[in-house]
């Protein structure tokens, strides 16, 4: 006789961003289908990886949120990291093999007098041990065959860079950065600065954009939560949104935007904030419930993206 089938157990149609503190050694894919599965979601992904030797804050989108998730991959991130001096390895992280080692001969003074030559634009080369693709294949395939390819280097911007501990050979600091910033790359060339070479051995994430720690759970309370504790974790669509400006529109408004159409600036009440931005989101005045967001430009409020609920 054939086992009988285990029924389906149903998938939620949820809508909204959760924001995880991933812990160390899962990947980042690993994490969200943890979390997918605890909140039987029908749609989820999230906003750019951590490698698993990292931890911090990972936003994973649910549902509608997910048309939104390319936002925060373009946003700064904030990262609390440490790194030990007179130590370069293979991938320029506590995975990596030594490859080189030279005596630490630098104190903090020397560290504090660094770091400020790492604000503003600067230039890295990527690492071998990275996703980035030459040729159809991630770099890290290259670099596991024993093969080293040349990379261009890559302007990033620091915003900030904060020693936070100098407990010799360790170093901690706190940085903000443009995205497609390496924090171990970072740290490297702060200890090639510093004359004894450098690898990263912890790494934290407290930032996103607007978004932070504050408000994060971790894989092990979503576990032991009820059903109804899981869904008040969730933050709003609009939680990814909320470095742009609002635009708020009228019944009629609403109902020519959802359908698509072009609105002309001059007929709606737009603040001067968000006629300079590059985009807004955009509400529906009665109720005050996301419609999406739009580029405003060339005298109308143009649709990029719609949410999609039952009341359209």
């Amino acid at each position: 006789m054939t086992a009988p089938q285990r029924p389906r157990v149903p998938r939620r149609a949820l809508d909204g961003v959760l924001l995880l503190d991933k812990p160390l050694g899962l990947s980042s894919n690993d994490a969200l289908i943890r979390a997918k599965r605890l909140y039987l979601a029908k749609k989820a992904g999230h906003t750019g990886t951590l490698d698993p030797l990292a931890t911090g804050l990972l936003p994973l989108c649910f549902g509608e949120a997910t048309k939104f998730s390319q936002d925060l991959l373009e946003a700064d991130k904030t990262y609390e990291a440490t790194m030990r001096l007179g130590i370069r390895t293979t991938t320029g992280d506590a995975e990596g093999e030594p490859v080189d080692t030279r005596a630490v001969t630098c104190d903090e003074a020397a560290v504090l007098a660094t770091l400020p030559g790492f604000l503003g634009n600067i230039v890295q080369v990527p690492p071998m041990y990275s996703a980035l693709k030459r040729d159809g294949k991630p770099l890290y395939e290259y670099a596991r065959a024993g093969q080293t390819v040349e990379r261009e280097g890559r302007e990033v911007t620091i915003h900030a860079l904060e020693l936070l501990a100098c407990a010799l050979p360790d170093v901690t600091f706190r940085v903000t950065c443009s995205k497609g910033t390496y924090v171990r790359t970072l740290a490297e060339d702060i200890g090639e600065a510093l004359g004894c070479g450098a690898h990263l051995v912890a790494l934290r994430r407290t930032g996103v954009g607007a978004l932070t720690l504050e408000h994060s759970v971790t894989l092990d309370a979503l576990s032991d939560a009820t059903e109804s504790e899981r869904d008040a974790w969730l933050q709003p669509v609009d939680a990814l949104l909320s470095t742009f400006p609002s635009v708020h529109l009228d019944e009629d408004a609403t109902r020519r935007f959802l359908h698509g159409q072009r609105l002309k600036l001059a007929e709606l009440n737009v603040s001067r904030e968000a006629m300079n931005a590059s985009r807004v989101r955009v509400y529906a005045a009665a109720q005050g419930r996301l419609l999406g967001v739009a580029k405003p430009g060339e005298g109308v409020l143009a649709p990029e993206r719609l949410v999609v609920t039952a009341e359209n």
